[in-house]
């Protein structure tokens, strides 16, 4: 039985750890040719190795930074040169600092605007090209429920960045219909990753945290890449121009 993304071109950023490579992995699993990439290099090659070892295919670039327009024509680059196209783009990467607003250097926010909204209108640019002459491929940007409600905490960039991601996946869906591409957003909650892994580190926070959402748990990578799966795949070929809200009912 095929798989989902059987034969399907997938790039994915950010495939060093968290999402990213539990997404990587799951797409492999379900036929996908994956390209990764990421800022770490042994952490990428190790998802690499993974998927090899398990018979997937998994060609990546590291270190790359993707708020670099040459970087990211270069991951495109790639991209075409093994597979001749690309049928699905996955914006998973980013980076953020936070800081309540008053304490708040430009430097901090001028870091997270590149990392989290620059990132992601960079790549896109680089790769719409090449996914134009796929039918019906998918743009998939990874935003975060903090741009669609407002939070107690630190997160003035963040929440900027993520609503702006929202805003640019929306009017974007609309530019590139014609195309046969499709753009649509994730909006995670509180998911447990690497990058996330300090808050864990007070349980008092955690507990908090978890009160807050109705199924009683925090997410994990694989929540949010089997998601990603369903944008990725035909089974969502009518959807476009929409955030889907992975958060355990916390936004409920």
């Amino acid at each position: 039985m095929a798989g989902r993304l059987e034969n399907k071109v997938v790039l994915i950023t950010g495939t060093g750890g968290g999402q990213g490579k539990a997404a990587a992995i799951l797409f492999a699993k379900e036929g996908a040719k994956v390209v990764g990439c990421d800022l770490k290099v042994e952490d990428n090659k190790e998802t690499v190795r993974i998927i090899r070892e398990a018979g997937g295919e998994m060609v990546s670039l590291e270190p790359i930074d993707l708020t670099n327009a040459e970087h990211a024509k270069r991951l495109v680059a790639l991209t075409e040169k093994t597979y001749g196209r690309l049928d699905v783009l996955y914006n998973n990467a980013s980076a953020a600092r936070f800081a309540p607003m008053m304490e708040m250097s430009f430097e901090d926010w001028d870091f997270t605007i590149k990392n989290e909204l620059n990132l992601i209108f960079v790549i896109t640019k680089a790769a719409l090209p090449l996914m134009v002459k796929s039918k019906g491929s998918s743009v998939i940007n990874t935003a975060s429920i903090a741009g669609m409600v407002a939070a107690h905490g630190n997160s003035v960039s963040h929440a900027a960045t993520k609503g702006g991601v929202i805003a640019f996946s929306r009017q974007l869906s609309i530019e590139v219909a014609s195309h046969g591409i499709r753009v649509n957003t994730i909006s995670p909650g509180v998911i447990r990753t690497p990058g996330t892994e300090h808050i864990f580190s007070d349980q008092n926070l955690v507990d908090m945290m978890v009160k807050q959402i109705p199924m009683g748990r925090y997410g994990l990578p694989e929540d949010i890449a089997k998601v990603a799966l369903f944008l990725a795949s035909d089974d969502s070929g009518f959807m476009t121009g929409t955030t889907i809200v992975v958060d355990g009912g916390q936004t409920a």
